[in-house]
């Protein structure tokens, strides 16, 4: 891959990397406050714990998309950006435009889906 199109990947990533670090920080800060200093009855209580339930689940996915797009970050400084971390081939450019923190080709995302691959962690 060429320096230019490495350097707008670097850009698109870093961008989203903040973009998520202050979509995760507001929403913790949201769950701490959603029911802070008021008396709550039953449906109250109720409605307030799937509001947390909810922006938790949220946040947690942030998260995960957050190191994946931390991960991608890595393998640009590694050298290895664009390449199946399974495989070793390079992800169609394509892929990468679409999903720039992407791990996988798009024949060893299907293995990975179907079962038929164990996921890595590099």
């Amino acid at each position: 891959m060429d320096k230019k199109k490495l350097d707008q990947f670097k850009k698109r990533l870093e961008t989203r990397k903040e973009e998520l670090r202050r979509t995760v920080s507001r929403t913790e800060q949201d769950g701490r406050t959603i029911d802070e200093g008021s008396a709550q009855d039953i449906a109250d209580k109720a409605a307030s714990s799937y509001t947390k339930e909810f922006l938790f689940h949220l946040s947690n996915n942030d998260r995960q998309l957050l190191q994946m797009v931390d991960g991608a970050l890595s393998r640009i400084r590694e050298g290895n950006f664009g390449e199946c971390i399974s495989c070793g081939e390079e992800i169609n450019s394509k892929r990468l435009e679409a999903v720039p923190w992407t791990r996988h080709c798009i024949e060893c995302q299907e293995k990975l889906e179907q079962g038929l691959l164990e996921e890595t962690s590099r």
